[in-house]
């Protein structure tokens, strides 16, 4: 009997360990902090998918662990990574199409940034990835504003002869239309360009105006408001062949989860906008909003800038615009 009884714990414990070894583990990747939007969007469809049983695991690999942050869609394109949180425009070296999605004036607010990534637009964007053998599990954008040192940035005009940062190459192009003068740098640099007068001006994310306290150099703040001018595409990218090869109960979960993690990252993305400007009213700055006429003017300078050294540069350019802008 005692033989039996260990024969049949032996067996118990080898189909336990065949069960586990037989559940799919995928490898996710980000750039950012466990404290981050963008990875606890990752962090959503990983819990949905587990609770739902399915034999899939999702294990997160955040902080540039696994990959440097501009060095994740081409192994993702190659299957040696299974999925990503990143910026879209970071792989415009592979695909010039995806600069439109870090575009000064080509979404005009959240909601509105909403109904480009479920229109003809994104799909066109969404065909070239699968040329790449990619595919979007979760679409997101994040938002933007600009800070003045000594005055406040609104219009074109504001920025004439300021020494700027610009967040990515096309907003370089149009705030040197409107007058700038352009100093590149990283954003977690932009604090002490403030503070050593080498910048006047900048213009990045809401959350980094935030984690790195450039409020602490700044004498006005104009947020993401009814319109803003940046705005950079950040979804939760998949390789296509790796989604293919799940069972079905396997993309239903990661679909469901996505699901919930785009409508959290929609309304998350809102309340980071205006938890900045909470941030920026206690360290005393002043806020300023940017109209919808000044929107139009900046638009001008980038239809005369960036948009057209865009549609140069690339074959299908003017139609990608065309149905960007045809997104009301």
């Amino acid at each position: 009997m005692k033989t039996n009884f260990l024969t049949a714990v032996a067996t118990a414990a080898v189909l336990a360990q065949s069960g586990a070894a037989n559940a799919t583990e995928l490898r996710l990747s980000h750039q950012w902090s466990n404290k981050d939007i963008r990875h606890q969007v990752a962090q959503i469809v990983a819990d949905e998918v587990a609770a739902a049983n399915v034999d899939l695991d999702i294990k997160i690999f955040g902080s540039k662990s696994l990959f440097k942050p501009r060095e994740q869609y081409k192994p993702l394109s190659r299957g040696q990574l299974d999925m990503t949180v990143l910026p879209l425009s970071y792989a415009g070296g592979q695909q010039p199409a995806y600069n439109l999605t870090l575009m000064p004036g080509l979404v005009k607010n959240h909601d509105h940034a909403a109904r480009l990534s479920s229109s003809p637009f994104m799909e066109a964007l969404e065909a070239k990835m699968a040329d790449d053998d990619v595919m979007v599990l979760v679409h997101g954008y994040l938002a933007g504003g600009f800070a003045g040192k000594d005055k406040c940035i609104t219009s074109p005009d504001d920025v004439k002869g300021l020494q700027t940062r610009a967040a990515g190459k096309s907003f370089e192009q149009m705030l040197a239309g409107a007058g700038a003068s352009i100093a590149s740098m990283a954003s977690s640099e932009i604090y002490n360009a403030m503070q050593t007068g080498v910048l006047s001006a900048a213009n990045t994310s809401s959350s980094s105006f935030v984690s790195y306290r450039i409020y602490e150099q700044v004498s006005c703040y104009t947020p993401a408001g009814d319109v803003a001018l940046w705005f950079m595409y950040q979804p939760l990218l998949m390789n296509k062949s790796t989604f293919d090869g799940l069972s079905a109960d396997q993309q239903a979960a990661l679909l469901a989860g996505a699901a919930k993690a785009e409508a959290f990252y929609l309304e998350e993305a809102k309340k980071q906008d205006a938890a900045s400007v909470t941030a920026y009213e206690e360290a005393g700055v002043e806020i300023a909003e940017m109209t919808a006429e000044d929107f139009a003017a900046w638009r001008a300078i980038a239809q005369e800038t960036s948009y057209k050294k865009f549609v140069e540069e690339v074959p299908d350019g003017q139609a990608l615009l065309d149905l960007a802008l045809a997104v009301e």
